[in-house]
């Protein structure tokens, strides 16, 4: 994390956990599936024990690097964010923007792989709330809860990722490009940016530079995507599967 601008407080004020306090901190915490189904009477208790960290970051700031280690989880409460994720090869890159309320990467807190899959930088000035890692444990340990928020969170990626291998071949260039794109977002809805070549892209669908510029050029006409030199722009994802 590069903007050193984050407060780390041992717990919230008095007046923040009393019960007429509590209600936008408690209302913005809702909008995050890991806290959804505490009560209010769970959420004081857990207010009061825990180590919430508040964090802003003006905007054209990284938060994140690509391979940084991950030791605590971001709650997006208010602002836009661009995630940017690179192949392995670093042949090409998705850019992509994800607006409030959103946490980040979660479930890169365990696993083999304790580090972030990509970069994180602010489009508009950015709040946060924040929970190390060590404060996750806790209420892994004593929030009933919590703890099946995280289950589900964790088995339903785990699910959707053993399901890609079983979906329906695409039956034509189209859908293999639109394939593609939805397997490369982190979010699959809004704009997407593909920096990529034609030839590159030619060779992860498995077809010639001709077929896939004249595929690309027909779903250009049809208000799909916009091609730029060495882009493709999506303005909205979720048109290419509707």
């Amino acid at each position: 994390m590069t903007d050193n601008s984050s407060s780390i407080f041992p717990s919230l004020s008095a007046e923040a956990a009393s019960p007429a306090g509590l209600g936008p901190f408690y209302d913005q915490l809702l909008q995050f599936s890991l806290f959804q189904g505490l009560s209010r009477s769970e959420l004081l208790q857990m207010a009061g024990n825990t180590r919430f960290g508040f964090h802003k970051l003006e905007a054209g700031k990284i938060l994140i690097h690509e391979g940084d280690t991950c030791q605590q989880v971001y709650f997006l409460v208010r602002g836009t964010l661009q995630v940017v994720c690179h192949s392995d090869g670093r042949g090409y890159f998705m850019s992509e923007r994800l607006q409030a309320p959103w946490q980040l990467h979660p479930e890169a807190l365990f696993g083999t792989t304790l580090r972030y899959s990509y970069t994180v930088s602010s489009l508009t000035d950015c709040h946060f709330i924040v929970l190390s890692k060590d404060e996750v444990l806790r209420l892994l340990d004593e929030m009933l809860i919590f703890r099946l928020n995280y289950l589900n969170l964790l088995a339903t990626k785990s699910q959707q990722h053993a399901h890609r291998s079983w979906r329906r071949s695409p039956s034509s260039l189209s859908d293999r490009l639109v394939r593609f794109f939805i397997d490369h977002v982190v979010y699959p809805a809004g704009r997407k940016e593909l920096h990529i070549l034609m030839k590159q892209l030619a060779m992860e669908v498995n077809d010639s530079r001709l077929n896939v510029s004249r595929a690309l050029n027909g779903m250009q006409r049809q208000g799909l995507v916009e091609l730029r030199r060495g882009c493709i722009i999506i303005p909205s994802l979720e048109r290419l599967f509707m």
